[in-house]
């Protein structure tokens, strides 16, 4: 299945490489692109869009603004934050507006597209170097009961392992190729994972991992 992505960026060089880094991506339909969060939103609301890649510093409306609103037009639709900043306060405003996953533009282009289609799948990323932000952000409407040991959960030590590189940030794809083994594999130790945490998604995998000191 294609899925049509959305580039609101406002530096013209920055949108070019990105929409350079999605054209030739098996999973990726149309690019869509705009210069400011309000073409976007015009954009978004007349066409099919899956995916919205989003730069917070957009002139006058910004990105966590702009965010809010495809929320309100579309809960479904997947936003993924690129900026250049690890602000606390943008970090945890964005994940409240309903970020689903925040990257740094430093990012690898092929780790990018991980993201995306990991966020197209239905997982939260979030860029390891921000991890003690998301979970303080996420610790003030979500509460997990402490227990520190690994035991307490079942987890083999092949989901530990697993576990760990999905608190570092890793996609299904990555964690695939690290640990040599099918991306079908992955899937289903992820899926053992939720299940034997009891959450919902990834994210919250990653959260309860940290907060409760699973790895």
């Amino acid at each position: 299945m294609k899925n049509n992505i959305l580039i609101i960026e406002d530096h013209e060089l920055t949108r070019f490489g990105l929409k350079t880094a999605f054209e030739d991506v098996e999973f990726i339909g149309t690019i869509y692109e705009a210069d400011s969060a309000e073409k976007g939103l015009e954009l978004f609301e007349n066409n099919d869009i899956q995916l919205i890649i989003m730069d917070l510093g957009l002139p006058n409306m910004n990105g966590i603004d702009a965010t809010k609103k495809i929320r309100a037009i579309n809960k479904d639709a997947k936003i993924v934050i690129l900026t250049s900043h690890n602000d606390e306060k943008e970090v945890i405003n964005s994940i409240k507006a309903g970020a689903n996953a925040y990257c740094s533009k430093e990012i690898n282009p092929q780790r990018l597209v991980n993201v995306v289609q990991s966020v197209l799948d239905g997982a939260a990323w979030f860029d390891p170097s921000i991890s003690h932000i998301v979970l303080k952000a996420a610790t003030t409407t979500q509460s997990y009961e402490v227990s520190p040991k690994k035991s307490d959960y079942n987890l083999t030590a092949r989901e530990s392992q697993i576990l760990k590189l999905i608190t570092e940030g890793y996609s299904n794809t990555d964690i695939a190729n690290e640990l040599l083994v099918s991306i079908n594999t992955t899937k289903a130790h992820v899926a053992s994972i939720l299940q034997k945490l009891e959450v919902d998604d990834r994210l919250q995998a990653a959260l309860k991992a940290i907060k409760n000191k699973i790895v």
